[in-house]
């Protein structure tokens, strides 16, 4: 790294943003909270993690960490329950394909996709506003539409989106599929759909029509050079599993990782399945209720609207006073302030639950780390339930001490103003090691 790009770089570590020179591979597909590869580089750089070591991310989402180390050389693994981001971490991690042929593919896909609109009379730019009468187009069942965000697409983009999906399941091809199909999750919500992020997914004015075989197409394109660029590194052992991170020992060997480097979702009550539900729904991840259901139930339970009769990782923290006192607080304010729904009664609950969860997820995280194993997870304090304040990095800290393990620190990450209170909420790495004692 030169100078110059390393001074820079020094001078905005606080940033959460993506760097332009990290933007290779990343940028393929990611959630908007995801946090920055500099932050994995970091930590790499500080744990001294080499080649022959292998590094674990538990929450790992859309691949971060696992991306990151595969561009330095160092094996990694990574356990996620959400489908459509377990898939796009696999993706990201396989830069085997000939980019050529991705490319020749996908184009031929796309001719004949645009043919098919063409003979429909719709063409694929928005130059000149053309009006089609919506019951010509197609749609989604009425079960399956509603369990998209209302509005997130509008028909027009969406019945070409759908007349793509028919081409490239008719055009399947084993090596090329699962790129252009993320691809299309990365077009989807970055310039079909009528979703925005800021952070917080919401649905903004509706575009009437919008390019969407263009958009799929620039995706596969800016996939296939980045491959071109790390084709050599494409070796480096890299696996996803799609799991539960509260039981990493269904699918991970005993004393087989050196290094964890993640960050769970913060107890603060979004619902992260609904930022991945318009590709989720749209590319076969999820069908119905009963499906959303299922995955969630393998989430931690950070959120409301994940809390399901029968949970009971409560119940390892019930003897944590701190966070006892946190939920009591709760529930006195709901009480106080009046708050009478079902999600709101549930905010003391789901206190618990999340850090439970986390509780279960050190504890059996135990079996699979090496002694001398070095940690790091990237958690963020939390005023969303009722503007009681959640010190998640201390209370994770205290959690991980009482299961044996040795707090090293806890570095500030950045600081960020909360919306609602306008309070500066600290985000921390909580820095652990295991020294193989229990």
């Amino acid at each position: 790294m030169n100078r110059v790009l390393a001074r820079n770089r020094s001078a905005r570590r606080e940033d959460n943003k993506l760097y332009p020179e990290d933007r290779a591979v990343h940028d393929w597909y990611r959630f908007v909270l995801s946090f920055p590869p500099h932050l994995v580089q970091d930590y790499l750089q500080k744990f001294g993690v080499t080649s022959d070591q292998r590094v674990l991310d538990p929450f790992c989402g859309t691949g971060t960490v696992l991306v990151e180390c595969k561009k330095q050389g160092i094996p990694s693994v990574g356990i996620e329950a959400n489908s459509i981001a377990h898939f796009a971490s696999q993706v990201k991690v396989d830069w085997s394909i000939d980019p050529d042929y991705l490319l020749e593919h996908a184009q031929r896909v796309a001719d004949i996709a645009l043919a098919r609109l063409r003979a429909q009379d719709i063409e694929d730019v928005t130059l000149f506003h053309v009006v089609h009468d919506d019951n010509d187009l197609r749609a989604l069942p009425y079960e399956t539409l509603k369990l998209l965000l209302a509005h997130s697409i509008s028909p027009l983009p969406l019945h070409k989106t759908l007349i793509l999906l028919d081409c490239l399941n008719e055009q399947h091809n084993e090596r090329c599929s699962k790129y252009e199909k993320l691809a299309l999750a990365k077009a989807l919500v970055s310039s079909i759909s009528n979703l925005q992020f800021g952070p917080e997914v919401s649905v903004g004015k509706a575009k009437h029509d919008a390019p969407v075989i263009a958009s799929w197409l620039a995706c596969v394109r800016a996939m296939a050079n980045d491959v071109r660029k790390l084709r050599d590194r494409a070796e480096t052992p890299t696996e996803v599993y799609l799991a539960d991170a509260r039981y990493p020992q269904q699918v991970l060997a005993p004393q087989s990782i050196d290094a964890i480097i993640t960050s769970p979702p913060y107890p603060n009550e979004k619902d992260y399945t609904r930022t991945t539900r318009l590709e989720s729904v749209l590319l076969g991840f999820i069908n119905n209720k009963a499906e959303l259901q299922a995955l969630k139930r393998g989430l931690l339970r950070s959120n409301t609207r994940g809390v399901y009769k029968g949970d009971d990782d409560d119940q390892l923290v019930i003897e944590h006073p701190e966070i006892q006192r946190i939920a009591e607080e709760i529930e006195a304010r709901r009480v106080e302030l009046g708050k009478t729904s079902g999600f709101e009664r549930l905010y003391a609950k789901v206190t618990r639950l999340y850090f439970g969860g986390m509780a279960k997820h050190l504890l059996e995280l135990r079996e699979v780390l090496r002694p001398g194993a070095q940690l790091a997870y990237v958690v963020g304090d939390q005023a969303s339930y009722l503007r009681i304040m959640i010190p998640t990095g201390q209370l994770l800290a205290d959690i991980a001490q009482s299961l044996g393990y040795e707090l090293v620190s806890i570095d500030l990450f950045r600081t960020r103003l909360a919306t609602a209170t306008k309070q500066q909420l600290r985000e921390e790495v909580v820095v652990l090691r295991w020294s193989g004692n229990s």
